[in-house]
């Protein structure tokens, strides 16, 4: 398992040719991870996408309709991916972005529309609950942390009807 964990690098970039062709493969290495090494590499994963933009673009990453389907795809695929995205430099926030409608401000950054971060919040948190809990492991800690991160505010009563075992 240390080998795998070292082969998922901390920094994944993801081609134009692979977001037009919604290859995943930069994302293999972490899909190999075992469940446990993903909940302790929670926030390390860095995504950077490089697309070709013209200058007069002003357009955010989020808003680029190719960017937004690859997110998708993988976001379907490896429901564990907005555990391990990066959160202090807006990583987390932007693959949201990807998902979910959103409005842009020079002054407040991101707003998501409540309704529909609150539905994918609380879906988000109830799949990876089970998700670790299937694996013998708790990562409440962490989704409060990435449920924090996106202006999502957790009430400490929100686990107690479901159990940890």
């Amino acid at each position: 398992m240390a080998d795998s964990f070292q082969a998922a690098p901390a920094g994944v970039t993801v081609t134009a040719d692979q977001l037009l062709q919604l290859d995943l493969s930069p994302l293999q290495a972490w899909a190999a991870l075992t469940p446990q090494a993903l909940l302790q590499r929670a926030g390390e994963l860095e995504l950077q996408f490089s697309w070709p933009r013209a200058a007069e673009d002003l357009r955010e990453l989020s808003e680029i309709p190719e960017l937004r389907l690859w997110a998708l795809r993988a976001d379907a695929t490896y429901p564990w991916l907005p555990l391990v995205l990066e959160r202090g430099s807006g990583q987390l926030t932007r693959h949201v972005a990807m998902l979910l409608p959103h409005g842009f401000s020079r002054n407040e950054g991101i707003r998501f529309a409540a309704e529909s971060l609150e539905l994918w919040m609380t879906h988000r948190l109830f799949l990876l609950d089970g998700w670790a809990r299937s694996q013998g492991l708790n990562c409440r800690q962490g989704l409060g942390q990435m449920a924090a991160v996106l202006g999502f505010e957790l009430d400490a009563s929100f686990w107690l009807p479901l159990p940890l075992a």
